[in-house]
């Protein structure tokens, strides 16, 4: 694994771990397959299935951010990401392959550290479409609390803007 790459990854997470391992080899395997280092806008795209340690060497050594809206986070539990290239359209889904070996911490980061790409993940379809690129909207103001609410979160209630925290939902 790269150290240069490792030490951003840790700067970045905060302290070492194997799903931070996991992730930095996630981002070598994924540099390989496209042929690109990082995104400097929207032109890399990653959907991440969990809110795991992988997630922040994606952010740190991919450029994929939620700030630019380039990470985007929809939970099904699995350790799955798909990638896709703005540019050609190419998309991808990594899935971490389980580890069946009981291992210490320690142990599993250095098997994750030596392992070949090809014994971590595997690669299917993706499950979604290419996201549209992140939109600017406009702030409202929720009736209730006064917060800045953004408009596609926005709801209505008996006729005034509300934000999702003061909403009351009708879900009989």
């Amino acid at each position: 694994m790269d150290k240069a790459m490792w030490e951003k990854a840790v700067a970045f997470h905060g302290h070492e771990c194997p799903g931070l391992a996991l992730g930095v080899r996630l981002c070598e395997f994924v540099r390989l397959r496209l042929g690109r280092t990082s995104a400097h806008d929207e032109e890399l795209v990653c959907i991440a299935e969990t809110d795991a340690c992988p997630g922040d060497a994606i952010q740190a050594l991919l450029g994929c951010t939620l700030g630019k809206g380039n990470f985007i986070y929809h939970c099904t539990g699995k350790t799955a990401y798909t990638f896709f290239d703005r540019a050609t359209g190419e998309g991808f889904r990594v899935i971490a392959k389980r580890n069946q070996t009981p291992l210490s911490r320690e142990e599993r980061k250095q098997q994750i550290y030596t392992a070949p790409l090809e014994e971590l993940f595997s690669v299917t379809v993706p499950k979604e479409p290419l996201p549209e690129k992140a939109r600017i909207f406009t702030t409202l103001t929720c009736a209730c609390c006064g917060e800045g609410v953004a408009e596609h979160m926005a709801r209505l209630q008996d006729g005034k803007v509300v934000c999702l925290h003061c909403f009351h939902p009708y879900d009989r």
